[in-house]
C-alpha cells in the first residue's frame, strides 16, 4: 500500500456557532484520485482549504507528505500544491504565458525554464502554442479553465487540490476536461482531491469518494463498495442518482 500523501486527524473547524469539519480523519494514498462530495455547507471546502494553508484547524492535524502544515509558513505550502477553482482566479491583465508562470517566477526559475515550461504546459492541456500571448478575456471558459490548470501544474506539484474546477462549463466541455484532467492525473502520477456537486462527476472520475454532511465524514470507499455495503439512506439516494438519470433519459429518449 502506498503511503499517504495527505493525513488529516481529528480536524475541527467552526465559523461562530456553526460547526464546519468535526473531528475529520481522513487519510490519501500517494496517487489517489479521491472526490469530496456532499450539500451545500457539508464541508467540503472548508476540508479542501485546511490542506494547503488557506483556512487554519481550531484542532487536530494535517500532514503533506508527512509533514505537519502547520510548522509551514502557508505561501511556501501553497507554492508546492496545485489548487484549481471554479473560477479559475487568472489575473486579467497578465498573459496566458504569464499567468501560467506565476509560481515558477517566484520559485526564481530562469526565463527560459519558465518558457520551455509554458509551451510544455499548454501542449500537457491540449491548447496550442499561440494562445500564449493572449489574455483571459479572450478565451473561452474551458480554454481558460484549462490555462488555470496548466497554471496549477506549472511548478511540478505532486499534489492537486480541486474546488468544483469544472461546475461553470457547459456539459460537453465539462465531461471533456475531466477525462482529459483524469488521464493527466495517471499520466503524472498526481494525488488529487476534488471537491464536486456532481456525484456521476466523481463516480466517473474518482477512486475514491468521501460523502460529507455537516462537517463530519458519512462515507468513504470505492462507488461500488460504497453502493453495496451502505446503510445510510442519504449516501445510497445520492450513490444511486446517477443510475436513477440514466434510467430517465433512456425512457425520455425511447432508447
Amino acid at each position: 500500500m502506498s503511503a499517504a500523501a495527505i493525513e488529516l486527524i481529528g480536524v475541527s473547524r467552526r465559523y461562530g456557532t456553526v460547526i464546519a469539519l468535526d473531528g475529520i480523519k481522513l487519510a490519501v494514498r500517494q496517487g489517489e484520485f479521491v472526490a469530496l462530495v456532499g450539500g451545500s455547507g457539508s464541508g467540503k471546502t472548508t476540508l479542501l482549504k485546511t490542506i494547503n494553508g488557506l483556512i487554519r484547524p481550531d484542532a487536530g492535524r494535517i500532514t503533506v507528505a508527512g509533514e505537519d502544515v502547520a510548522g509551514v509558513a502557508p505561501h511556501l505550502l501553497r507554492r508546492r500544491i496545485g489548487y484549481v477553482f471554479q473560477e479559475t482566479g487568472l489575473f486579467p491583465h497578465l498573459t496566458v504565458a504569464e499567468n501560467i508562470a506565476i509560481t515558477p517566477r517566484l520559485l526564481g526559475w530562469d526565463i527560459e525554464r519558465m518558457a520551455r515550461r509554458v509551451i510544455e504546459l499548454l501542449s500537457l492541456v491540449a491548447l496550442p502554442a499561440d494562445v500564449s500571448g493572449r489574455t483571459p478575456s479572450e478565451l473561452s471558459g474551458g480554454q481558460r479553465q484549462r490555462v488555470g490548470l496548466a497554471r496549477a501544474l506549472a511548478a511540478e506539484p505532486t499534489l492537486m487540490l480541486m474546488d468544483e474546477p469544472f461546475g461553470a462549463l457547459d456539459p460537453l466541455t465539462r465531461d471533456s476536461l475531466g477525462i482529459d484532467y483524469r488521464t493527466l492525473h495517471d499520466r503524472l502520477g498526481l494525488t488529487t482531491i476534488m471537491v464536486t456537486h456532481d456525484i456521476a462527476e466523481a463516480v466517473l472520475l474518482a477512486d475514491r469518494v468521501v460523502v460529507l454532511a455537516a462537517g463530519r465524514i458519512l462515507a468513504d470507499g470505492t462507488p461500488a463498495h460504497l453502493l453495496a455495503t451502505t446503510s445510510d439512506p442519504t449516501v445510497r439516494a445520492l450513490l444511486e442518482a446517477p443510475k436513477r438519470q440514466a434510467e430517465r433519459l433512456r425512457e425520455r429518449l425511447g432508447a
